[in-house]
């Protein structure tokens, strides 16, 4: 694992998370219409949370590198990751994939290794 980190760290640029598909995500709606429960074939989208503590009360250059960092990691795995959100408000990190057995822990696993105040709150299957 830290030697994917490590190689996720080395080629991190400058980038934004998305919404799938490059559409543009609307802040105002609400999660809940905005996070995908199923692909575009059909099939069922795995979840996990996890929360930054204090991301919202650091410095603007601090919060974008933090992003830019789990930004990285989220590409690294871009053929699995559908969606991914990042509520300011709350701290907490949304990302919906593609189901592979261990992806839940395997991504978060990276972002902890270069975000070590990064703690995953829960990782589930939808049904």
């Amino acid at each position: 694992m830290k030697s994917t980190a490590k190689s996720i760290a080395q080629r991190c640029g400058s980038f934004g998370l998305q919404g799938s598909g490059g559409v543009p995500m609307l802040p105002d709606e609400p999660l809940w219409r905005r996070v995908p429960s199923r692909d575009a074939e059909g099939r069922c989208l795995a979840d996990f949370r996890m929360i930054i503590p204090g991301l919202r009360d650091k410095s603007g250059s601090q919060q974008r590198n933090t992003l830019r960092i789990v930004n990285a990691v989220l590409q690294h795995y871009g053929a699995w990751v559908v969606f991914a959100d990042f509520n300011f408000r709350t701290n907490l990190l949304w990302v919906s994939i593609r189901p592979r057995p261990g992806l839940t822990l395997e991504i978060p696993a990276a972002i902890k290794t270069l975000v070590p105040e990064a703690l995953l709150l829960a990782a589930y299957w939808r049904r």
